[in-house]
């Protein structure tokens, strides 16, 4: 029942290769309202791409990317393709090549998926006797039993033929090899991975689709990895014709777990309550969403290898999100760390719209290598932070990007906002006024930026005189904000010394130094400063390189000329 595997591989490669190859090369895209019109060569490639994907989920049991992140990409390919007039109209299964060498003796449908509560009121309205069911996260399977015993066992493939999974699904426990009644059956369902009170909220699907179709796709299916296996019926093509007689029989033939999972429901309340529930309960397999099942459908000899209309899929909150990459910010910080901000083009997850991510380092940037036009996945660490989680593709156009040199950048850089130092010089400055320096209230890295554009603020200290009628002129500074700015700029001389000293920003563990030096006075400054590497190293918890970074600072001629500045105004501590 996965999304995948309701479109088969062979039709985006054969998209890809006999239709978008075709287009002649004087005809353009037109895509009527769309914001963005794709080349053919990045239609090409995305379906290439789709190809090798569902190339590698069918024949080697692997999944690439995530189950969002594919679904996200084919509805990107299926946008697309309105851009190329009468290109991907005849879709539709490759029935020369089918995706395995047994027929299915009842065709799998796939699920169409319902795209929130509206369509799920929607849905509900036109239909009675409703009922639902958590949506397994494995790989379908078709059991097809004789006289009740296990006759054959096929994969979904491509709806209409599988491969023959019998040797490998007798192995499996929780498939009964012999039923209670001596019944001819078909039944459909899922082989998921077995996990113990498996939270989909919290732990998401863990890959678990993917364990299961590699388990499947081994030559043999060792007995532990059997162990590890479970299974879901999730319909019965030829049973009794009415839910409740098919759960029933279902039950006599020993399916008590998809008995208990199977729900009669009335209302968007109840569906929303039982998905919520199956999303932060816990479950013994991984889900991606519900299914809605009409109680009543058509005998399974008239399925069709496509969503009906009589079931339908709810899936939860994607954790990832597929994003476009449309800039690269190099940030430098305090430090003269180097941090690459990628800005997307806008995606929602669980709510929240997120607009930017970072790639962490400069380091990992380089081995991405991204580049404006690529696509990224997204997840939100706790459910909170936007993190990246890899490239799902490069575009096929990628501009040249020039990152800062990083030997130009360290944690003694940047004093003042000259031309390549404007990042880390406010990042100076937001730390210096931050709650690990002076703390001063409503003055943030906005208010230093906007001081520092305006040419008010030209070194660390350049503040401390300001007048309130240069602040006026700032934009964004009025008369109000501009006198409370005055007034806690004014008071700032007055914070102790160990304030003082951490704003202005000096390697970890020199408060470890102060508070061994005794209390401030005004040659606190200078003793430390005449401390050399040996004297540093005495502390508890700093070594020889933190130590030679203490010493640096001290020694520096921009944090010397600070120092003096702070004596100068009467500020405790600092020489005189």
């Amino acid at each position: 029942m996965t999304p995948r595997l309701q479109a088969g591989w062979l039709l985006v490669l054969c998209l890809a290769l006999s239709q978008v190859l075709s287009i002649p090369p004087a005809q353009a895209a037109t895509c009527s309202g769309a914001a963005y019109v794709p080349s053919e060569t990045e239609f090409v490639a995305l379906a290439r791409r789709l190809a090798e994907w569902d190339d590698a989920y069918y024949r080697r049991g692997e999944s690439p990317v995530s189950d969002a992140i594919y679904d996200q990409a084919r509805r990107q390919f299926e946008e697309w393709q309105r851009c190329f007039s009468g290109r991907g109209e005849r879709g539709g299964h490759d029935s020369s090549r089918p995706a395995g060498p047994v027929p299915l003796p009842v065709v799998q449908t796939g699920l169409a998926k319902l795209e929130g509560e509206e369509a799920v009121r929607r849905w509900l309205a036109r239909r009675d006797d409703v009922w639902v069911q958590p949506k397994v996260d494995g790989v379908a399977v078709t059991l097809a039993y004789r006289e009740g015993r296990l006759f054959r066992a096929i994969s979904r493939g491509d709806g209409h033929h599988g491969q023959d999974w019998t040797p490998a699904v007798r192995r499996i426990a929780a498939v009964p090899s012999r039923l209670p009644e001596q019944v001819d059956a078909v039944l459909q369902g899922e082989l998921h991975v077995r996990l113990d009170d498996h939270v989909q909220a919290e732990a998401g699907s863990a890959g678990a689709r993917s364990a299961v179709a590699g388990l499947m796709a081994r030559d043999v299916l060792a007995a532990d990895a059997a162990a590890r296996i479970g299974l879901f019926i999730w319909d019965w093509p030829d049973g009794p014709p009415a839910m409740r007689q098919r759960l029933e029989g279902l039950a006599r033939l020993g399916f008590t777990d998809s008995v208990e999972l199977t729900h009669r429901v009335e209302t968007l309340a109840e569906v929303k309550r039982w998905r919520e529930r199956w999303y932060r309960g816990p479950l013994p397999f991984a889900t991606d969403g519900l299914v809605l099942r009409q109680g009543r459908r058509p005998p399974g000899e008239q399925w069709q290898a496509e969503p009906p209309d009589w079931a339908a899929a709810w899936k939860h909150p994607p954790r990832e999100a597929l994003a476009e990459v449309r800039g690269v910010e190099f940030r430098i910080g305090r430090t003269g760390r180097i941090t690459p901000l990628l800005h997307l083009h806008p995606v929602t997850l669980d709510g929240r719209v997120i607009r930017r991510v970072s790639t962490g380092s400069l380091e990992h940037w380089r081995e991405l290598d991204i580049r404006p036009g690529d696509r990224v996945a997204i997840a939100l660490a706790g459910l909170t932070i936007p993190r990246l989680e890899g490239v799902v593709w490069h575009a096929t156009e990628r501009p040249s990007l020039s990152p800062p040199m990083a030997k130009d950048y360290h944690p003694l850089s940047c004093f003042r906002p000259t031309p390549g130092c404007e990042s880390q010089f406010i990042e100076r400055l937001a730390w210096l006024g931050g709650p690990e320096g002076l703390d001063l209230p409503g003055v943030g890295p906005g208010t230093w930026a906007a001081l520092v554009e305006a040419g008010r603020v030209t070194d660390l200290l350049g503040w401390l005189d300001i007048q309130e009628r240069e602040l006026r002129r700032v934009p964004s500074i009025g008369k109000v904000r501009a006198a409370r700015l005055v007034d806690v700029f004014g008071r700032a001389h007055r914070r102790p010394f160990a304030d003082w000293l951490a704003a202005l920003g000096p390697p970890p563990g020199v408060a470890s130094g102060v508070e061994s030096a005794g209390e401030a006075g005004d040659g606190e400054w200078s003793r430390l400063a005449g401390w050399g590497e040996p004297r540093w190293r005495a502390l508890s918890g700093i070594g020889p390189g933190r130590a030679g970074e203490l010493v640096a600072f001290f020694s520096h001629p921009e944090v010397m000329a600070l120092a003096e500045r702070l004596g100068a105004r009467g500020v405790e501590g600092f020489p005189r």
